[in-house]
């Protein structure tokens, strides 16, 4: 039996058009900042990976590990995503009122 090798470099990739060329998982489109969220609230990897569902231990760690190495840009989408999340919120809240 002969062990397939896995260079952890293609399993992170970009796709512009696809949830605005943030890292993800290749061929999968499950973001680092997905993966990353569930880091946060305690889940360990094994966890992040049964919920997920589609996606490998490995493809996990290394979405972790490229968080590690580029907190900043992760964050920064975190913090971008929120934002979106809010002015949502806030204009629905306001399509809602003026409806009543």
């Amino acid at each position: 039996m002969t062990a397939t090798t896995v260079d952890i470099g293609t399993l992170i990739s970009r796709t512009p058009g696809l949830h605005g060329g943030v890292p993800h998982i290749s061929n999968k489109g499950v973001t680092v900042r997905s993966i990353v969220s569930w880091y946060k609230r305690g889940l360990v990897a094994e966890e992040i990976g049964d919920r997920i569902g589609s996606i490998t231990l490995a493809e996990v760690y290394a979405a972790l590990a490229y968080y590690h190495a580029n907190v900043a840009e992760i964050e920064a989408d975190i913090a971008d995503q929120a934002a979106q999340a809010k002015r949502l919120e806030t204009l629905h809240q306001s399509s809602t009122e003026s409806i009543v």
